[in-house]
């Protein structure tokens, strides 16, 4: 369950396919790594009073909605008015892998529906019976540990055609369709219902 939610295109793989594209595998496994400790923080609030209130407050998730949403589109607009990456700058394009990092916690926390994911799927998966909090640990690492699997698979994936999508023609086509998907996913949040 939790391999098919992270293979999903959703704005973590959008991140993970655009940073292996423009920086390369290294500033690339920041990214997922960043990811994958958003998923992990988020499903700490999730297990405890906040992610409750989250889950029965209105106005809460509004709040938390708006932001992510927000956080999306400018993720988007940013990409689209990036300009074409031709392959000499994309070499030398080096950010550094502490942004990457802090872009894809960023990018987690901004997301309120992911409380809701831990919040509906774990407790089906904890025995009652047996201690909460190894069997919360168990669940919340492998989940960790599917995202870094699974991000790394699309980064590899995106890498190999990297060549193409460094030139102008691709690099734009690229930044397009990837600014429309940021604008995309955020226009969904900011509609969605609870």
């Amino acid at each position: 369950m939790a391999s098919v939610t992270i293979l999903s295109p959703g704005p973590g793989v959008t991140l993970t396919l655009t940073n292996s594209i423009r920086y390369g595998m290294y500033e690339t496994f920041g990214g997922i790594l960043g990811i994958a400790f958003g998923a992990l923080i988020v499903a700490a609030i999730s297990a405890t009073g906040l992610g409750i209130v989250l889950a029965a407050s209105a106005t809460a998730f509004t709040i938390m909605k708006y932001i992510g949403a927000a956080y999306l589109i400018y993720l988007g607009v940013k990409m689209w008015r990036t300009p074409p990456l031709t392959t000499t700058e994309s070499a030398a394009l080096k950010p550094s892998i502490r942004m990457r990092f802090l872009e894809g916690i960023t990018l987690q926390l901004s997301n309120p529906k992911a409380i809701f994911f831990f919040l509906s799927i774990f407790p089906q998966f904890i025995d009652n019976s047996k201690p909460y909090a190894l069997q919360f640990f168990t669940l919340v690492l492998t989940y960790g540990c599917l995202v870094v699997a699974i991000h790394m698979v699309y980064a590899m994936s995106a890498h190999k055609v990297k060549r193409w999508l460094s030139s102008p023609r691709g690099s734009r086509a690229f930044n397009r369709v990837g600014a429309g998907a940021f604008i995309f996913f955020g226009l969904a949040l900011a509609t969605s219902k609870k």
